[in-house]
């Protein structure tokens, strides 16, 4: 029985969440599954995986062939880079402390990845809120003042002052009569 890797769509429309699971290649997507290893939530950031390492590696070995995307899925876990160094073993390559040794060190920089991707989503996410928060007293502060302004007293001129801004007004059309 030809055997498939593969994932089974849960969740509403436009949510999507999956569950990785091993199925006969003949069978639904949705339908009847053989073992159910691990879930795929790609509505988070990062997306969520959780999958049963052991199982997994368990199944390749026995020939199960996964489909894209569970590839990838399984290739972010690691899964295919143990196998691929099981095999590396198993030719005679290296002996099985220098395989664990790589996969160690693989595991750690992947974790160190994607410690430093969370990290950063979180300080960008921090410096938009500040930003949004300046942008958001400088507008308030403009508002204010030009409400301070609209409800201030008008101040009244006073007749000395009156007559003042009315003088250059008189004098400027005398001047243009006698150039003319």
């Amino acid at each position: 029985m030809a055997t498939k890797i593969r994932l089974q769509r849960h969740g509403k429309k436009g949510k999507p969440f999956y569950h990785v699971v091993v199925a006969d290649a003949r069978a639904p997507r949705d339908g009847k599954f053989i073992e159910r290893l691990g879930s795929y939530n790609p509505n988070t950031n990062p997306a969520t995986i959780v999958l049963d390492f052991e199982k997994a590696l368990g199944w390749l070995n026995n020939g199960a062939q996964p489909t894209d995307t569970a590839r990838t899925i399984l290739s972010d876990k690691g899964v295919l880079y143990k196998k691929h160094l099981q095999g590396g073993v198993k030719k005679g390559a290296f002996d099985e402390a220098k395989a664990e040794a790589l996969f160690a060190e693989w595991t750690e920089s992947k974790t160190a990845k994607v410690e430093g991707a969370k990290t950063g989503l979180a300080q960008s996410k921090e410096e938009a809120k500040k930003t949004a928060l300046a942008a958001e007293a400088k507008k308030k502060a403009d508002r204010a003042a030009a409400i301070a302004a609209k409800n201030a007293p008008v101040a009244e001129e006073t007749p000395a002052e009156e007559e003042a801004s009315e003088a250059p007004e008189a004098d400027a059309p005398a001047s243009e009569e006698t150039e003319g």
